[in-house]
This record gives structure tokens, C-alpha cells and sequence, in this order.
């Protein structure tokens, strides 16, 4: 079944004799401009920009792009990088016949999408569905029942980070709970002009490849200076001993990847257009296939209304760190005639992506200056400096102090972490028998709640910063029951081997998880690595507990950082099989469930 779910990509230079010549220097698309307020002019050379309706025809092909000044191949839909934007409307019932023309199978999975599973898109998960046959058409077929913010992708080998990604906009029935004069989609994502079976062949070799922020001889004697020689030997040795680096932010740098916005390189920058005093309403989506971005718009607070197409309850924020397939809509208000940067840094600092909010296409915002590169601390490491030894395969943090503590959400609320609904679990961090040997390399024993820390890189900024101790439901809690059980899971893996896994056991080597129909259980995830994760449950909610049970926020994707936990409850609505997976694309071989509800 593997190699229905994780064909490898297509090879690039075979690809040259089937490719239909697209898109110009610069990417697809200018603006994503949505209708209902004003549209946003489209610059795209070749097919349209949205698509809005009932019906759709959507090909996938391979397609020459410039993004870096170099020609290479992409995999395109309807002649576009991004794909276009979907336009439906809430109670409709579409359906999408999408042709494949690759030499290889391909497949469209509806990414945060509730609806039957055999239309969910992922090859040999989904009920009845194995992919898209070169030269055959699919047709899918579903009501929508929910509005927003969503996007869709391939779920076939690399494709994704080939191009087979675009955003997706429901119009819902009800008024929505605030007004806007202007309405954009802000697509960010990553492209490298390497074949991806080349990127992950070489993480495979050696897993620090594209970094290239390892510390400096110098730093050792700033360091030194600072701390005293006798500190900075124990934390080096520490470093050493895991075979670990704290400069480990990203498995892929923008040492090989361009950062886009809406198609658009950091030179070329996407441009959406406004009316000083109108309200602006931005719809960011990260569609990267290993990215992180931390976004910020300077002289502008962004007001989010909604994560993962779901209303929250307002919060203003100058600044909010989105991960891989995570969704945000802000609203701004320009006060003054100028530009304004959307600024989209990359979560390791090696590079961004860059955007002009402007009443005048020919004012340009000057680019930011990007903040330090981020250092992993022992928060990261999710270990209590008192308590830590080696374990059988690498460092195991025994943090059994800092497990025991909660983290008040304020003063007048319960600790999290108390085992009701909402609140999280009060179970202890247990770690399965296969959780221990080489294919693991770190433990977190006592990985502990931290939802109002905005992670590595963000920590003690004089900005506001989004986390998910902010995220309220805007209406109440659809499901209130008490989880009925629940499921602990730990992502887990070796770096130095690249190696990914859940407790320990990669994807080809799992049982399903199986939910009763009709349950209502708890999921907490334990990061046991050093990176951040985002996690996606295909078909099912995922409330996340953030502190209070009456509005709890409704999420497809879940960032886990680094030696941290989270929780969420699910309620168990949907039957079939669906997919459950980190969503950086080199994890998801390992990193990989398939859920059966029955």
C-alpha cells in the first residue's frame, strides 16, 4: 500500500518530454482577489485565477516555471503555480472532475474539507479511491457543509512541493460576524528547484544538509566571554553528547528553497491594493510542503476572526507564526496612503516571503530586516536541567518536576491539564517499548502544556504574538460530552538518521487506529523530537483544549513543538478510513496513521 500512498515523484527530466510551456518569470499569480467585495486584478498569463461555482474541471500537468531565473518543471493545475483558487458556497454540492496527465498517478485531497471518505483524495486511505491513473479523470462528488478558509494539494509523492497546491474559499449562508471592504487570499509556500526525491535522498545521507547556521568559532569565544568557559563546555558537551544541534530550526533551508506568496518570489512580490481607511481582510494559508512562517505586517495590527476556517474570538496580534497546511484570517485597517509590507519570515531566518499592501501599484514597501536566527533552549528540549540522562538511544529527558506543573490560562480559570473537557489531560507521559532503540534518539518524560509560548525565535519580543492559549471558539462548543477515552500518541524519531515515526513505529509497520462511530475521545500528541510538527487528522475536528470547555477552537492541523504536548478532542462522525499524519512532507513516510472509524 505504500506505493499507492507515497509514489516517488516525477523525475524531472523525463517530465521534459511530456511538459506544456506556462507561466512566465515570476510564478502564476499576481493576486487572488475573491469576489463579494473587490476583486484583485489578475496578472496570471495563462488560465484563471478563481473558479467559482457548482462545477469544476481542473488538469494537472507538467508545466515550465522560472521562479529563481532558472527554468524548471513544475506540476501544475489548469496551467497555474498555485493552482486556482476554488470559490464555493456553503450547501452546494460540487463536484470536480480532475484530469491527470502526468506519466505517473496523481490524486487532489480537500485539505480541512468535512465529507464522505472515498472523496477525501489520499490513495489507499480513503475508502475505494487509489489514485488517478496517467491520462484517466476523477470525479468527486460532495456537499459542502461548513465555510471558510481551506486548500487543497496532491497526495501523491512530491507533487505538492511540485505545485499541486491552491486555495479554497466557502462563502457561508449566515452573515459572517464582522465586515470587511476587501477580501485576498495570501498563499505562502516553498520552491526548490531540485527534484524533491533529490532533497529527501540527501536529508536521508545526512540530515543537516541545508543547514547552514552551525555555531562559529567565533561565537564560542563571545559565548565563553559572556558565561565563562566552564558553562559553555557543559553545554556544548550536552549538545554533543545527543548528537543534536540547537541550530536544528528546519530540515530544509532557503539555502535550496525560494519562498513564494500567491506564486510571487521575495524580488517579484505579490501586491494587493487598498483604500486608505477600508477595512482588509487577509486570508493567509500555508501551503509549504516544509515551512513555517512567522507573519507580520509592520504598522499594522492584524485582527484574527478565524484559524482553520473556523470563527474565533477576536484577538488582535502584531504578529502569528502559521505551520505547514495551518490557515489564519486577519483583518487590517490602513490608516495612512502608503505601502505596507506582508512580511512572512521563515521560521530558521534564511529567508522569507514578501508581499505590498499599497493604495498605489507603484508604491513599494521596503523589505523588513529579519530577526535573529532562532537557538533551541532547554524549553525546547522539554528537560528540567536537574533531572536528564542518557537512555538506551540517545538523551531521554526525565522532566517528572516540570510534568506536574500546569499552566494557568489566567487566574480565573481551571489548570490545564486537569483531565476534563477542555482542559486536557491528566495522564502521565508513558512511553511505549518501541519508543526505545537507535530509530529514537530523544524522550521528553514529562512534555508539558505550553500554549501561551509562541515558540523558538518569538520568545521575549516586545510584539504581540498569536498562540493557542488566544484561540477561542466564537460560538459555543458543537459537541460539550466528556471525552469517553484517550489515545496518547508520540511523535518520535532519530535525526542524525532521518528517521520519522509515531511511538516509535514508522507508518508501514502500524496497525490503524480504530474509533468507535459516534464516540467523543481525546488525542494527546507528545513531541519526543526537537522540531515543531504539524499534525492533521483528515475527516475529523480536532478541538483543541485551550483552557475553556464552552468555546473550544475548532483546528484541521495542530502544531506540536518541541518537547511539548498538546491535546484535543475528537468526536468520532465520520466513518471510513482517513489519513493522520505530520504534515511536513519528508515526515509524513514515517510520521503516518491511518484511522479506520467503524
Amino acid at each position: 500500500m505504500l506505493d499507492k500512498i507515497f509514489p516517488m515523484a516525477p523525475d524531472f527530466d523525463s517530465g521534459r518530454r511530456r511538459f506544456v510551456t506556462g507561466i512566465a518569470a515570476g510564478g502564476a499569480l499576481a493576486g487572488l482577489g475573491l469576489g463579494g467585495k473587490v476583486f484583485a486584478e489578475s496578472q496570471a498569463s495563462n488560465g484563471p485565477v478563481e473558479l467559482r461555482g457548482t462545477r469544476f474541471k481542473l488538469s494537472i500537468d507538467p508545466m515550465v516555471v522560472d521562479f529563481t531565473g532558472k527554468k524548471r518543471i513544475a506540476t501544475a493545475v489548469n496551467g497555474v503555480v498555485p493552482a486556482p483558487l476554488l470559490r464555493w458556497k456553503e450547501g452546494d454540492h460540487v463536484r470536480l472532475d480532475v484530469t491527470n496527465n502526468l506519466a505517473e498517478d496523481s490524486s487532489i485531497h480537500w485539505h480541512g474539507i468535512i465529507l464522505p471518505s472515498e472523496m477525501d483524495g489520499v490513495p489507499g486511505i480513503s475508502n475505494g479511491f487509489h489514485g488517478i491513473k496517467p491520462g484517466e479523470t476523477h470525479h468527486y462528488a460532495f456537499d459542502v457543509t461548513q465555510s471558510g478558509t481551506y486548500w487543497y494539494h496532491s497526495h501523491s509523492g512530491f507533487q505538492e512541493q511540485t505545485g499541486v497546491y491552491g486555495p479554497i474559499v466557502i462563502d457561508p449562508i449566515e452573515p459572517e460576524p464582522f465586515s470587511y471592504d476587501r477580501d485576498y487570499v495570501v498563499m505562502l509556500s516553498d520552491w526548490s528547484d531540485e527534484n524533491p526525491n533529490t532533497i529527501y535522498h540527501k536529508l536521508k545521507k545526512l540530515s543537516h544538509y541545508y543547514n547552514f547556521r552551525e555555531r562559529t568559532i567565533g561565537e564560542l569565544f563571545s559565548e565563553i566571554e559572556d558565561s565563562g568557559v566552564g558553562a559553555v563546555w557543559n553545554q556544548r558537551a550536552m549538545w554533543n553528547d545527543m548528537r543534536m544541534s540547537d541550530r536544528d530550526i528546519s530540515d530544509v533551508t532557503g539555502y535550496t528553497y525560494t519562498f513564494l506568496m500567491n506564486g510571487h518570489a521575495p524580488a517579484d512580490g505579490w501586491t494587493g491594493l487598498f483604500k486608505r481607511g477600508e477595512k482588509v481582510r487577509l486570508r493567509f494559508i500555508n501551503g509549504a510542503a516544509m515551512t513555517f512562517f512567522d507573519v507580520c505586517i509592520p504598522g499594522l495590527k492584524m485582527t484574527v476572526v478565524a484559524a482553520d476556517g473556523q470563527y474565533v474570538q477576536p484577538v488582535s496580534v502584531d504578529e502569528f507564526r502559521i505551520g505547514v497546511a495551518e490557515t489564519y484570517d486577519v483583518i487590517v485597517e490602513p490608516k495612512d496612503d502608503r505601502a505596507y509590507a506582508v512580511f512572512a519570515q521563515a521560521i530558521d531566518r534564511s529567508g522569507y516571503a514578501f508581499g505590498n499592501l499599497t493604495p498605489d501599484p507603484s508604491l513599494k514597501a521596503e523589505v523588513p530586516e529579519m530577526d535573529p536566527a532562532p537557538i533551541l533552549t532547554h524549553t525546547d528540549m522539554g528537560m528540567d536541567m536537574g533531572m536528564m540522562h542518557m537512555g538506551h538511544g540517545g538523551m531521554r529527558h526525565d522532566m517528572a518536576g516540570m510534568g506536574k506543573k500546569s499552566m494557568p490560562m489566567d487566574s480565573g480559570k481551571p489548570m490545564m491539564g486537569n483531565g476534563k473537557a477542555g482542559f486536557g489531560s491528566s495522564q502521565a507521559v508513558v512511553h511505549a517499548p518501541t519508543e526505545y532503540g537507535p530509530h529514537v534518539d530523544m524522550r521528553a518524560d514529562g512534555a508539558a502544556y505550553r500554549l501561551d509560548d509562541p515558540g523558538v525565535g518569538l520568545r521575549g519580543l516586545d510584539r504581540r504574538i498569536l498562540t493557542y492559549a488566544d484561540l477561542f471558539n466564537l460560538n459555543k462548543t458543537p459537541d460539550p460530552r466528556e471525552p469517553e477515552r484517550e489515545i496518547q500518541l508520540h511523535l518520535t524519531g532519530n535525526m542524525s538518521r532521518y528517521m520519522w515515526s509515531v511511538n516509535g513505529v514508522k507508518f508501514a509497520d502500524a496497525e490503524p487506529l480504530r474509533f468507535k462511530f459516534g464516540e467523543r475521545l481525546r488525542i494527546t500528541l507528545v513531541n519526543d523530537t526537537m522540531m515543531n510538527h504539524p499534525i492533521h487528522l483528515h475527516g475529523l475536528w480536532s478541538d483543541l483544549e485551550t483552557g475553556d470547555p464552552d468555546y473550544i477552537p475548532r483546528k484541521h492541523t495542530a502544531i506540536v513543538q518541541p518537547g511539548a504536548k498538546v491535546s484535543y478532542l475528537v468526536t468520532a462522525d465520520a466513518m471510513g478510513g482517513w489519513a493522520y499524519h505530520c504534515h511536513l512532507l519528508y515526515h509524513m513516510l514515517g510520521m503516518f496513521r491511518k484511522v479506520e472509524v467503524v
